[in-house]
């Protein structure tokens, strides 16, 4: 009896391997799904024992997976599946990628299945091997790379918006904080020298200032590295479960960024169980996968809470209100899906609503915080320049 090798999820998202003996393949498969995981790859012993293919590094960047997805759906319509992997990896520039292909085109000629090969290649996330075995398993493989190809277009595109919505702000704002430092440190206190000079009483506002520039000027190193610290530590803390969770709860609380982080995490979510279920996945296996796509940590164990609901024989729509993190709009669509038996076709309807909110909200919010930065930078650079402009009137008035 053949011996296979195997990865999988388990319910809690942990990558499982083992091995198992079954007839062939189909009952092998059947065998590791009765045992609540789902698959990711299965290779024969035989297989296993082959020459280990060059280890690929880390995952793939969400640009090169989605420009090979539209490649190879497109290629895979005209050509055999190992034919299309051979000519993208000839056609490929970019020296990991062509790595990438070429262990796979040598996996699927050695007899391995293009999902098998992509779970033991490591260039490729669990939940996009799942998707790929669901569409060789029905017949559907060029139509899920489709749909992963959009799916992955859609989350870049959400992210460029976000990426965009914060580099100019960010920039603005460390621009004007480095200008607002040099006056401080540099132009401040070489006015000053002219002020002790002349032994009059200066004004409050001008006293304030001279006190922060010459704070700054005796411990802005130790300012500077404080910072730093904190910033490191945040880092760090945002590794540890308990010390992430809190975060994200505290960000979801927040009045206008709160809104948008949940609209965000809906969409991403409710788009990609879309992705799952039209590629053929069981509800439940695709929510399991869904939630290694989490960001959000109250969102993560929303969707676990939600898996277990669904396990137990809830609906998806009951087990997403009792998580009680998603908007009304995502449950009351998700509902009607299930009703009407278009539940892919309403999360997507539902993930293009909220990411359309989520584009309007930010384009709001751009346009208001762009103002505010330069409005409160100003501010401080006038009270600055004020303050140094009010012991010189002073000495004219007291001329005359």
């Amino acid at each position: 009896m053949p011996t296979f090798e195997y990865t999988a999820i388990d319910q809690a998202g942990r990558t499982k391997t083992g091995r198992l003996s079954s007839l062939d393949e189909t009952s092998a498969r059947r065998i590791v799904e009765k045992r609540g995981l789902v698959l990711t790859a299965l290779n024969t012993g035989a297989a296993a024992t082959r020459a280990p293919q060059k280890p690929t590094g880390r995952k793939l960047s969400p640009k090169a997976l989605t420009l090979i997805s539209r490649q190879l759906a497109t290629l895979i319509t005209v050509a055999p599946v190992e034919e299309a992997l051979r000519t993208l990896a000839a056609q490929s520039e970019n020296r990991r990628i062509r790595t990438v292909l070429t262990n796979l085109h040598d996996g699927v000629i050695e007899g391995q299945r293009l999902s098998d090969a992509m779970g033991r290649s490591g260039a490729f996330p669990e939940t996009y091997a799942a998707m790929i075995a669901a569409g060789e398993s029905s017949s559907s493989l060029p139509q899920v790379l489709e749909r992963l190809a959009d799916l992955l277009e859609k989350q870049q595109d959400i992210r460029a918006k976000i990426t965009s919505a914060l580099v100019y702000p960010i920039i603005l704002a460390i621009v004007a904080t480095i200008v607002i430092a040099a006056l401080m440190t540099v132009v401040v206190p070489k006015v000053v020298d002219q002020f002790n000079t002349s032994g009059q009483t200066l004004p409050a506002l001008t006293q304030a200032i001279i006190a922060i520039s010459a704070f700054l000027q005796s411990y802005g190193s130790i300012l500077l590295a404080g910072i730093a610290a904190i910033i490191a530590s945040f880092v760090f803390g945002m590794r540890v479960p308990a010390f992430k969770l809190a975060v994200d709860k505290f960000v979801l609380s927040l009045p206008v960024i709160g809104r948008l982080t949940r609209d965000v995490e809906a969409a991403s979510f409710a788009r990609t169980l879309s992705t799952m279920l039209a590629a053929g996945l069981p509800a439940l296996e695709a929510l399991k996968l869904a939630t290694r796509t989490a960001r959000n940590a109250v969102f993560a164990n929303a969707m676990r809470e939600m898996a277990i609901n669904v396990s137990e024989g809830a609906a998806l729509s009951t087990a997403m209100k009792r998580a009680n993190a998603f908007p009304p709009l995502l449950i009351y669509l998700t509902q009607n899906g299930e009703t009407g038996g278009k539940l892919d076709q309403m999360l997507d309807r539902a993930a293009d609503y909220l990411e359309r909110e989520f584009r309007t909200a930010t384009t709001i919010a751009l346009s208001l915080l762009e103002p505010a930065i330069i409005v409160i930078m100003g501010a401080i650079v006038c009270l600055v320049i004020l303050s140094i402009l009010l012991p010189i009137l002073q000495i004219n008035r007291m001329a005359y």
